[in-house]
């Protein structure tokens, strides 16, 4: 991450190839142009409404990085009526922002750099009295949370870089003091009760998160001391034993709790706790659950007798569902064929900004009206629409392309998905298959700038959903956890075998990309299978596991034991799933690609590689991005980047 117009550009470090290298074929000046439209891009995210609902402030890169705006909205809340006005430095690369509930600031992230660390910034919507709050050395990460109801105060979470854990804050943001309120683990805070009295926080590493309740200390009366954590759930569901709940929400009197949690089901849920007088958790009651869907988000609207939920279905699209908690009545709003990453709802509950994303369209901003379109249950809402004056993107529409959503089987029985983007192109093209990061996350139908730009460069990409990712219930999530790993690599040969068993794709012109844990998983599959592919690159993958854990942040580190294992107890089983140590297995030309301040997948992965790949005399090339972090964001570094990589795998598969 960070901005291309410091950076000077990306550095290349080329080998001369000892194994016979495919002719180079320069990318045509029509596929360059189109890649420079769609990976420079303008996109608009983060929204977040003033409470009166008359401004909004959101993140764009129209400036070549993301920086934070603030725009007047018409009466209706679906226009922009005034200039929007960029309020953050230019030096500054923006996060997220939050609007504070008297409407007087906006506290919001800064990546410094484009580390993974992040700052606490606070100014006035107008720009003013802009200072910064906290996470400020370097080596601190400030972890976003919530402003609460107390006068002007803010609450977040503090990982000092110096060990795992994070401690949970409130800062004063007129006077600037910060005051460490729950502290000894991991912790997200996700709510603090009006009164002041307890906040919800998250602890827990990478598939083990759940929710407890904090006594937050009263120095009026004497208590500075730091309160013992009350977990939210009881640890007694099936499986093993973790209630994996996150999202804990305060209802008014902090009386009870909402959260999202799925405490031994296989699809995440909404649900209540009640707290008694001395915040001692009750039983769990449920209020909303699909069987075929995962609830990735919520609002609750009305003070408690509706609520907006965010759903994602089958193919990895998101639809809202308004409910009624007492009836369970429900209705749906059409947001049409889109995911849906971010929303910020109006105080009345009536209307929302969406932030939404589809294959053709990066993140944009939208107005939806909220309200119930008839009383008939299951009658559709009207579909939302782009809220004019805010950034649009320009894109070549006639080169953009919806995927398919295939599925198929893995040889052990599993079941597998993916989306397939073909260009209009009769007969055979060369193929790449994309893997996504995470791993616990999911490959769905939002804009990809890589995948649209390798399929304008005349090439198909399939991207699949191997095992571990999310959007397919908890047992498919835990399937690679540490000693089951293997099995999840197994899925990268079966992709190949589906798709040219199928006609898919020619066997002789297959190519593998992945991003972060998907670097990594391109990277094992080049080790493990080198006749499969024909060319290869990683960006930002891990090589080598025990690295990882010594490099990376201290707290990140701590999160990720339970997902690849104990670097010290499961050290022989690291060594042996790392690909540094196979790489003269590899026979596909190899592009390494990494932003030279990541410090969540450091940069030295890529460069051990690089040179163990020299070493074994695989044609390969290191692009080394200045000022950029794990991930790209700067408009130059992304069209670089993207050019680079088509280029790679054209000649590797042409």
């Amino acid at each position: 991450m960070g901005s291309a117009e410091a950076s000077g550009g990306s550095a290349m470090v080329t080998s001369a190839a000892t194994i016979p290298a495919p002719a180079p074929s320069a990318l045509s000046p029509a596929v360059q142009d189109a890649i420079s439209e769609i990976a420079g891009v303008v996109g608009a995210w983060c929204p977040s409404l003033s409470p009166d609902g008359h401004r909004i402030a959101y993140v764009t890169d129209r400036s070549g990085l993301p920086r934070l705006e603030v725009a007047h909205l018409n009466a209706a809340g679906d226009s922009a009526d005034r200039t929007p006005r960029q309020v953050s430095p230019a030096h500054q690369e923006v996060i997220s922002v939050a609007w504070s509930p008297d409407g007087q600031w906006l506290t919001y992230l800064v990546s410094p750099g484009g580390l993974i660390r992040a700052e606490l910034h606070v100014m006035r919507p107008d720009g003013s009295d802009a200072r910064p709050l906290a996470g400020i050395d370097d080596r601190s990460t400030v972890l976003a949370g919530c402003w609460t109801a107390l006068p002007h105060t803010y609450a977040f979470s503090l990982a000092d870089g110096r060990g795992p854990n994070a401690d949970v804050c409130l800062v004063d943001v007129q006077t600037g003091d910060v005051r460490t309120v729950a502290s000894g683990g991991f912790l997200a805070v996700t709510s603090v009760s009006r009164d002041g009295r307890r906040l919800i926080a998250r602890r827990g590493p990478r598939g083990r998160r759940h929710l407890v309740v904090v006594d937050i200390p009263d120095p009026s009366v004497g208590d500075t001391g730091l309160a013992s954590a009350r977990r939210l759930l009881a640890a007694d569901f099936p499986g093993d034993g973790t209630d994996l709940a996150e999202d804990g929400r305060f209802v008014p009197d902090g009386s009870a709790v909402y959260l999202r949690f799925v405490a031994g089901r296989e699809r995440y849920a909404l649900g209540m706790v009640s707290l008694d007088d001395l915040g001692v958790p009750g039983g769990l009651r449920v209020l909303a659950e699909r069987a075929d869907a995962d609830l990735e988000s919520y609002a609750i609207l009305d003070g408690g007798r509706s609520a907006m939920l965010v759903w994602n279905v089958g193919d990895g699209r998101s639809t809202i569902e308004i409910k009624d908690l007492p009836t369970g009545a429900s209705y749906v709003i059409d947001i049409g064929q889109r995911v849906l990453p971010g929303w910020s709802v109006q105080a009345d509950g009536r209307s929302a900004i969406l932030e939404l994303s589809e294959p053709v369209a990066p993140r944009s901003l939208y107005h939806v009206d909220l309200a119930d379109p008839g009383g008939q249950p299951g009658r559709t809402g009207e579909p939302p629409h782009r809220v004019a004056g805010l950034p649009e993107p320009a894109l070549p529409r006639e080169r953009l392309h919806r995927p398919r959503y295939l599925t198929y089987l893995a040889p052990d029985g599993v079941i597998l998905h993916g989306l397939l983007y073909r260009p209009d192109r009769q007969g055979a093209v060369p193929t790449v298959v994309l893997l996504h990061g995470g791993p616990e996350s999911q490959e769905r139908p939002a804009f990809s700038i890589l995948i649209q730009s390798l399929v304008a460069a005349g090439m198909q990409v399939f991207a699949p959903n191997v095992r571990g990712s999310t959007g397919y219930g908890l047992t498919f999530m835990g399937l690679d956890d540490i000693h089951r790993r293997e099995s999840s690599f197994q899925d990268v040969p079966a992709t190949v075998a589906f798709l040219v068993e199928s006609g898919l794709a020619t066997a002789d012109r297959i190519g593998v990309h992945g991003w972060s844990y998907g670097g990594y998983l391109a990277l094992v599959s080049l080790t493990r299978w080198p006749a499969l592919f024909r060319s290869g690159s990683s960006h930002a993958g891990m090589s080598e596991l025990a690295s990882f854990f010594t490099e990376t942040e201290p707290w990140m580190a701590a999160a990720s034991v339970t997902e690849y294992g104990d670097p010290r107890g499961d050290a022989a089983l690291l060594h042996s799933l790392s690909p540094l140590h196979q790489m003269n297995r590899v026979l596909a030309p190899t592009l390494l690609v990494h932003g030279e301040q990541d410090t969540n997948v450091p940069v030295g992965e890529s460069i051990r590689a690089h040179r163990a790949l020299l070493a074994a005399g695989v044609r390969t090339d290191l692009m080394l991005l200045p000022g950029e972090g794990h991930t790209i964001v700067g408009h130059d570094g992304r069209i670089e980047s993207t050019q680079a990589i088509v280029q790679w795998h054209l000649n590797g598969t042409s």
